[in-house]
């Protein structure tokens, strides 16, 4: 799966680790990963991340828990696939869950949120959806 698509392994990394419990994952860092967990972590979905190495880098991203030591991710969802590319302009953007999740958008500003996208009109392709 990680050679096809690397941002599909990433979020299965995401949901088998806080289906384990695990507080931090290790994986093959891109600028694309990076720019992904970087959304994350300013929506308030994982405590924090970091690219390590010089030759084979690495990203470490801190999982976040509630109280509860439940998941703040409930479900996390790849939109856009290898095979089947979505893009949307930027009214078209989905609202996930009546917006209390959100859409991850690459844009051609960057990766950032459906709500940002949305206030600077832009579109783009729908990387994956986070609740």
């Amino acid at each position: 799966m990680s050679w096809s698509d690397p941002i599909a392994d990433m979020l299965t990394r995401i949901r088998n680790a806080q289906g384990a419990g695990l507080e931090i994952i290790e994986m093959p860092a891109s600028r694309m990963k990076a720019d992904v967990a970087k959304v994350l972590k300013d929506e308030g979905y994982v405590v924090d991340f970091e690219v390590e190495g010089d030759a084979r880098k690495i990203l470490r991203i801190a999982l976040k828990y509630n109280e509860d030591a439940k998941p703040v991710i409930r479900g996390i969802r790849r939109d856009s696939k290898p095979g089947l590319r979505k893009f949307c302009g930027w009214k078209d953007i989905p609202r996930v869950l009546g917006g209390l999740g959100i859409a991850v958008i690459s844009t051609s500003s960057g990766v950032m949120s459906g709500v940002e996208a949305r206030r600077r009109k832009l579109g783009g392709e729908l990387v994956c959806s986070v609740w």
